[in-house]
């Protein structure tokens, strides 16, 4: 695929949450607030349907229109991916044929859930994914979460399949940063996956960032990546250790949760989940009120450090 494509895979992109009304069906109204607030505050991208859109909790019927809600809103200002995120190869093809009809730009494509492949099955599933689609795909690497890890050598076969063109990396390691680059050279765009480490992989040559606190903060995560891309370093570390206490959330079991919770504090939306996950109690749920909480009230610093 050529540069036009290549080049939707750049900057922040916000994992956006799914929102739920008070029985927890879908708050689609919700949802396209949320979208249209974060493209006002500048963000350069979205991704639907990841894990912090709670994918896998959304029956078949209503991934489908969450898609088709985001795709009317965003309007085409930026690009959209979905996530996918099956328990089958067969699953996740029929999705991205939804995924087409529906209209999003491109995909962020997961190892099969549940079942823990080997490399030689991980490939196979990436193949046969990218060719039920002619989307530009995203891969994503996070071994902690799904239990294998996206190897060198597997990045290095899988570089004759035409549209796939990035690697969301989520590995707790930003050595892999440069090792991606140095194994593979141009041939995927490399982004930035865990909101802890974004400073550290965009500096090491990551073209974006798929983000979670971003939902909560997107203005201030569009000035870190920026104060990046224009080599203001000091301005983009202030800002990154104001933020980090809130990023370090963004890689804990209750990510969702988390990033929900700190998405109403703000104003922005709701922390109702679906279960298996439930909302959070007591301490742990005093502790992120209380990071968040205290980030808004020290975001004069940080608009000074950028006026």
């Amino acid at each position: 695929m050529g540069d036009s494509v290549r080049s939707i895979f750049k900057g922040v992109f916000p994992a956006v949450t799914t929102q739920f009304d008070e029985m927890h069906n879908l708050d689609v109204n919700a949802t396209q607030r949320i979208i249209d607030a974060l493209i006002g505050d500048g963000v350069h991208g979205l991704v639907i349907l990841g894990t912090v859109g709670e994918n896998n909790s959304l029956r078949p019927a209503e991934k489908r229109t969450i898609m088709q809600a985001a795709r009317e809103v965003v309007a085409g200002r930026v690009p959209l991916l979905s996530g996918v995120s099956e328990f089958t190869t067969d699953a996740a093809k029929d999705f991205v044929s939804d995924a087409e009809a529906a209209g999003v730009d491109g995909l962020m494509v997961l190892p099969a859930m549940v079942y823990t492949p080997d490399a030689v099955e991980l490939e196979h599933h990436f193949r046969d994914v990218a060719g039920a689609s002619g989307l530009p795909i995203m891969l994503y690497n996070n071994p902690a979460s799904y239990r294998i890890n996206i190897s060198l050598e597997t990045l290095a076969r899988l570089a004759d399949v035409e549209n796939i063109i990035c690697i969301k990396e989520s590995a707790e390691d930003t050595r892999r940063f440069t090792d991606i680059i140095e194994a593979c050279g141009d041939r995927y765009v490399v982004f930035a996956g865990l909101d802890d480490m974004a400073f550290e992989a965009l500096v090491l040559g990551a073209s974006g960032w798929v983000s979670g606190l971003s939902n909560a903060f997107p203005r201030e995560s569009v000035a870190l990546y920026e104060c990046l891309q224009s080599g203001e370093i000091e301005k983009a570390r202030t800002i990154y250790r104001w933020f980090m206490p809130l990023l370090h959330f963004d890689s804990k079991p209750k990510l969702v949760q988390y990033i929900k919770l700190a998405e109403q504090v703000m104003g922005r939306g709701s922390e109702r989940v679906r279960m298996p996950r439930m909302t959070l109690t007591g301490e742990e749920r005093e502790t992120l009120i209380g990071a968040v909480k205290k980030a808004d009230d020290t975001r004069s610093d940080i608009n000074a450090v950028l006026s």
